[in-house]
């Protein structure tokens, strides 16, 4: 039967994951069925982790610095110090060579 794992998007797993969750809730479900969905719901928060982390990872690689070490900051933090990189550039542009 091979693998059939049929790959999702992250927007689409954590879909699926919010209705089995609602469905388990209710608690109208035969235990036979509560198990099914319980091992899928945990299927997709795997994936759901595991795509979180390699975008973790993606961006980690684009934050690296010209030595290879990687600065993280608060996303609020990265955003007040684009402004302030513009503000630098143009003092950095004054100066004569």
């Amino acid at each position: 039967m091979g693998d059939g794992k049929k790959e999702i998007d992250f927007e689409t797993a954590l879909a699926q994951l919010e209705r089995i969750v609602r469905e388990l809730e209710r608690g109208d479900l035969s235990l036979e069925k509560s198990l099914e969905l319980f091992e899928q719901g945990v299927r997709l928060s795997r994936e759901c982790q595991e795509r979180l982390n390699e975008a973790e990872r993606r961006i980690e690689v684009l934050l690296q610095d010209a030595d290879g070490r990687v600065f993280t900051s608060e996303f609020c933090d990265a955003e007040s110090s684009l402004g302030e990189d513009d503000e630098q550039e143009p003092d950095e542009e004054e100066i004569p060579f």
